[in-house]
């Protein structure tokens, strides 16, 4: 497979798993709640470890020159992607299922739109880091760095399979109509490859700002996990199914990156 193929594989996966999970709406009514904590936590554990071994590691790494400073961009590229997803969540009104939470401006829009609004948001850091990650590939050259932002991409996909699931189910029940939301669930995925594609030109265009850009999608994304993911996986309520999902997503992505990387 030659290197642009490799690539253009890493940003449809993102996509291509999220329909895949938004498709549970033809096949289940609902996702018990014990499920749904283990789905929660195996994205919640694939994001905390790609964010770890595919974004600051190598932010750090790339960093080499700062000498002892070489944790400044990391540290500070962590927090911006944090303060990122503050903003956005200010910025645009929308509704947590799991928790009933309103956020954002006050809004006329429909609950439907502000659940659909709500996984956008979230999905926003997944797209820059696979498009970072490529981007840094491509400056650095060499299959091994491709192979590691694949590995990154596929560890991605396979978290999103179980959250669209996640957006679709509880838009169906709030609709009743199974196509409205499988449509609304394949469209929050649809922003990933769109913001994959512009991580990918400000990583391999601004090559100095890529060790801060890898982990502002890292900062980005532990934001989604604790503000969200975890809360929402309730493991008040079944704590070790929830915290074993954690375990296993962060060691799938850690193998994942390992072996590619």
């Amino acid at each position: 497979m030659s290197d642009t193929w490799i690539m253009v594989l890493g940003f449809t996966s993102i996509f291509i798993a999220t329909t895949l999970g938004s498709a549970f709406v033809f096949f289940f009514k609902k996702v018990s709640d014990k499920l749904n904590t283990v789905f929660l936590g195996f994205a919640a554990g694939i994001m905390i470890a790609a964010s770890v071994w595919s974004l600051l590691i190598p932010s750090i790494e790339a960093s080499s020159s700062w000498g002892k400073l070489s944790f400044i961009p990391a540290v500070v590229g962590f927090l911006a992607g944090g303060l990122f997803l503050v903003a956005l969540d200010k910025a645009v009104p929308h509704f947590h299922a799991q928790t009933g939470e309103v956020e954002g401006p006050r809004s006329s829009l429909a609950k439907p739109i502000k659940m659909f609004l709500a996984i956008t948001i979230h999905n926003v850091p997944e797209g820059l880091a696979v498009g970072f990650a490529f981007g840094g590939a491509a400056s650095v050259g060499g299959r091994e760095a491709l192979l590691a932002a694949l590995g990154l991409a596929v560890g991605i996909a396979v978290q999103n399979v179980p959250e669209g699931a996640a957006v679709s189910l509880p838009l169906k029940s709030a609709t009743g109509k199974s196509w409205t939301s499988f449509t609304f669930g394949v469209a929050s995925g649809a922003v990933e490859p769109i913001f994959a594609v512009v991580g990918y030109f400000l990583a391999s265009w601004l090559t100095s700002a890529q060790p801060w850009l890898l982990a502002f999608a890292a900062g980005a994304m532990v934001f989604v996990v604790a503000e969200d993911l975890i809360p929402d996986a309730k493991l008040e309520k079944h704590p070790h199914l929830g915290t074993w999902g954690v375990m296993v997503g962060f060691a799938v992505m850690m193998a994942l990156d390992v072996a590619l990387g």
